[in-house]
């Protein structure tokens, strides 16, 4: 590893070293746009007022409101990722609810061990709790973290990233670091309008529409701003075999094949389109105390292809690109008619829960006759609120006293589909539920400079939170969650004269219990659970000498289910020489399981490994399900975290870091390989009837310890050249997470692999912005290392990539802005899927059997390729 390290920083050197002679590049990650961020204060990681991304103890990023609002990207997720090298989330074309909210990874650690901040306020948690048991999930699988797709990009005034552990300063979840969304507070009026698609197939249009407003009335200030966007659906895959055989044979209903012309199943981005909002205000009461608030809402509705149900019946034989012969068929409840007869009531030859062989019967085809795909509705309703006192009394002491209360839902829906075991009584529409997430959160922070006689004031701080939250889910249709009278085996009577039957040694076809897909919230694990915690925390900060700065922090944190938890952080930095600087940084940590990962329950369809659907359940560690597969309470992951970096700043215009970090995480809250439901295991627990036999079982477990060690490089270099001025960042990340202990009747070898390797462990971005007069021209490019997903694509390693963006930018008429440019401008696509014995690639197609030809996950960049885009920006 250590020679892996050496040849890649060595790489990147040489590219900074030669970056001066490249052409210009376009808003891409960086720490700072140019010199005058690096002497920003930065208030995430210190209680202090004076410390600047150079002199900070803690490794952080400033990224510049610019460099966020000019991606050319809707949600605030694929924004960051093009911006920060070690944060990574995939495109999730076909992922249940996960495709909704999708989890984010920094540093390798799943998204609830991220936590996110709003001017300095923890933000709340999303209503999903990730279950989805696909790769699209592999680094935060059984994760419950915030959606920071809620966020508009035209609110922010910048965005800081901690790369550090910080539990002992922000509580739970600041492990792998932290992200915190400044708001703007400047006065004016802007608008921004974007259009774009993508070059293949034309499809994928994209409209975002934002502005702001923003003014000072004698002591107060408001600034609102918000954004719409209208995204259409991509297709990136083949369409299945079996929908090719149905078109062939039955040419007067092709067209009625789902999403015909396209395939009858897509990958791709799933169509969505929302408001977000965001509101930042403040009052002075005198010249050093100030009222404010600040708010976030926001709704998005998304609908999902999910797995095509094929209505052709019986089988027939595809080739393969290695020259075999497979056959395909339809889906199991197309196949048998539903007998409809039931047994007449007190009659000997007949018993009840028999059914009659007779001509009254239902076949599902009357309905799809050439098969469904059903689509997946997830609909996101987000409010957060902020209300707080700050200022600084007579005496020096700085405080700040807030509360914010948040509420984040998920309304999930399903349509053009079937609920197989109610046969002719089935709705084709269901309604799931609702996923709510609720909380509280009071908090009091105070700071107070004393003398020491050292080299600047002891800041002394200290502080108290309360947080209250609350996981809710609402109960689903009842046939979204059911068994019908089909979901069980019946046996089959003949009628040889009136009233007698004879028993023809058959019995009724089985058929899949809950809705075909997904499956709603039960009675049974319908309501809401709450957690409350209460926690301090007291720590110091000052210059020790002239060159030598240091901080040190303790928490302690009580839950009232998880238990309690001590944390502390020490760091500090050293002035070398004036233009050189070491900091070093240790703390512990912890991720408190969330009454969401405690009481989850999900039932959800997917296929094994020969595509035949099956239920999966996610079940509560308390309920009996869990439990009855060895399931354990859960307790909290704890870390360890630390860091070594050197600061390097010769001039204003150049500066270089470089920043070792290693964080260990034990206990790691993650979910169980899946339990496969036998009949002996129902007639033991009737409640699995629900899953049924041959589904799975999975549950949240503290099964996985991890460590990550990683290298982050950072340069930026200001100059003039050209008669312009140019602006050069580059930034390169080095990420490996090993597993260093797990439990194998819990946690799958695929799981782990995924853990390790589904994020690349090399990234790097190099962004160049040169700037003359009216004009900006830039060129980003983007280097993604190889990356495995072995949960779907076993053996397969998907090798690295490069993909660029540019853009021209044009000034007008002293307030407007016109810019037209690409992302992926050369059309890079990861690799496409090998084929397997499992799954084979056909002639027909190009594509498996469900349609895959590009990992569906998306990878580090996504599977849609070049996307081209004008847009238009005022300002008054």
């Amino acid at each position: 590893m250590k020679n892996k390290l050496v040849l890649a920083t060595s790489a990147i050197l040489a590219v900074a070293a030669n970056s001066a002679q490249a052409q210009t590049a376009s808003a891409a990650a960086s720490a700072g746009k140019d010199a005058a961020n690096l002497e920003e204060i930065v208030i995430t990681g210190t209680r202090r007022v004076d410390r600047t991304v150079i002199d900070s103890a803690s490794p952080i990023d400033v990224i510049a409101a610019e460099d966020i609002k000019t991606q050319p990207t809707a949600n605030m997720l694929d924004t960051v990722r093009n911006l920060v090298p070690s944060f990574f989330v995939g495109q999730n074309t076909i992922s249940d609810a996960s495709t909704f909210v999708r989890a984010p990874s920094l540093r390798g650690l799943p998204s609830d061990q991220v936590l996110v901040m709003m001017n300095g306020k923890r933000f709340n948690r999303s209503a999903l709790v990730q279950v989805y048991n696909g790769g699209d999930t592999g680094l935060s699988f059984g994760s419950h973290g915030s959606d920071i797709g809620s966020i508009p990009s035209i609110g922010i005034s910048r965005l800081e990233v901690l790369r550090d552990g910080a539990t002992a300063q922000y509580g739970s979840d600041a492990i792998a670091g932290v992200l915190n969304f400044g708001l703007r507070t400047d006065d004016g009026f802007e608008v921004v309008a974007r259009y774009g698609q993508f070059q293949d197939n034309s499809d994928g249009e994209s409209i975002q529409i934002g502005a702001k407003y923003g003014a000072h009335f004698g002591n107060a200030f408001i600034n609102i701003s918000g954004e719409y966007n209208d995204d259409k659906q991509t297709s990136r895959g083949a369409t299945r075999p079996v929908a090719v055989a149905f078109a062939e044979e039955n040419p007067s209903l092709a067209r009625s094949l789902p999403n015909y012309p396209l395939p009858a199943q897509i990958f791709g981005n799933s169509p969505n389109d929302g408001y977000k909002f965001l509101l930042n205000s403040g009052y002075d009461i005198s010249d050093t105390s100030q009222i404010y608030l600040f708010a976030n809402y926001a709704t998005t509705h998304s609908d999902q292809s999910f797995n095509f149900r094929s209505s052709l019946v019986g089988t027939r034989p595809f080739e393969t690109t290695t020259g075999e012969f497979v056959d395909i068929g339809g889906r199991s409840f197309f196949q048998q008619p539903y007998y409809n007869t039931r047994c007449p009531a007190n009659n000997a030859t007949c018993p009840a829960g028999g059914f009659v062989l007779d001509d009254n019967t239902f076949l599902l085809n009357s309905i799809y006759p050439a098969g469904f795909t059903p689509r997946f509705v997830g609909d996101i309703e987000q409010m957060y609120g902020t209300i707080g006192y700050k200022g600084t009394a007579g005496s020096g002491l700085r405080y700040d006293l807030s509360a914010s209360l948040s509420e984040n839902s998920l309304d999930l829906s399903m349509y053009n589909s079937i609920a197989p075991s109610y046969g002719q009584e089935s709705q084709t529409s269901f309604e799931f539920g609702k996923l709510i997430q609720q909380e509280t959160n009071i908090n009091l922070d105070v700071t107070y400079d004393i003398e020491a006689g050292l080299a600047s004031p002891v800041t002394l701080s200290g502080g108290a939170e309360y947080r209250s939250e609350t996981y809710e889910s609402t109960e689903g249709d009842p046939q979204s969650y059911g068994s019908g009278p089909y979901a069980e085996a019946h046996d089959l009577y003949q009628e040889t004269s009136p009233g007698v039957f004879v028993a023809t040694g058959t019995q009724t076809a089985v058929f899949d219990p809950s809705a075909s897909g997904y499956g709603g919230t039960s009675p049974t694990y319908a309501g809401s659970n709450s957690e409350d915690s209460f926690g301090v925390y007291v720590g110091a900060e000052a210059d020790l000498t002239d060159r030598l700065s240091a901080g040190a922090a303790v928490r302690y944190e009580d839950y009232e289910v998880a238990g309690n938890a001590t944390v502390f952080k020490l760091n500090g930095i050293f002035k070398i020489l004036d233009s050189l600087s070491a900091r070093a940084t240790i703390g512990t940590g912890f991720h408190a399981p969330s009454p969401g990962q405690n009481n989850t329950q999900v039932l959800t369809t997917n296929f094994n490994a020969a595509g035949q659907s099956i239920q999966t359940g996610t079940y509560p560690v308390t309920s009996n399900v869990a439990q009855f597969y060895g399931a354990q309470p859960l307790k909290p992951a704890d870390a360890s975290n630390y860091g070594f970096g050197l600061v390097y700043n010769p001039t204003p215009n150049f500066t270089a870091t470089l920043d070792w970090y290693r964080i260990d995480v034990s206990d790691r809250i993650f979910i169980s390989r899946v339990f496969s439901v036998s009949a002996e295991d129902i007639a033991l627990l009737p409640e699995l009837a629900n899953v049924g036999v041959g589904g799975d079982v999975q549950y949240f477990t503290n099964s996985l310890d991890t460590s990550t060690d990683g290298i982050d490089l950072v340069m930026t270099h200001v100059s003039e050249i050209g008669g312009g001025s140019l602006n050069l960042t580059l930034a390169y990340n080095y990420n490996d997470t090993e597993v260093t202990k797990f439990d194998p009747d819990a946690v799958s070898p695929n799981q782990i692999i995924d853990a390790e390797n589904l994020a690349p462990h090399h990234r790097a971005n190099l962004q160049a912005i040169w700037s003359t007069g009216s004009w900006t021209v830039g060129a980003s490019p983007h280097y993604y290392g190889s990356w495995r997903d072995e949960t779907d694509y076993p053996g397969q390693t998907f090798s690295a990539k490069f993909t660029v963006d540019a853009d021209v930018s044009y000034r007008f008429l002293e307030n407007y802005s016109v810019t037209v440019g690409g992302s992926n401008v050369f059309n890079t696509y990861p690799d496409k899927v090998d084929a397997t014995a499992d799954a084979p690639i056909y002639v027909i197609t190009g594509g498996t059997e469900n349609g895959t030809v590009y990992p569906r996950n998306g990878g580090p960049f996504g599977i849609n390729g070049a996307f081209w885009y004008a847009r238009l920006q005022a300002k008054f």
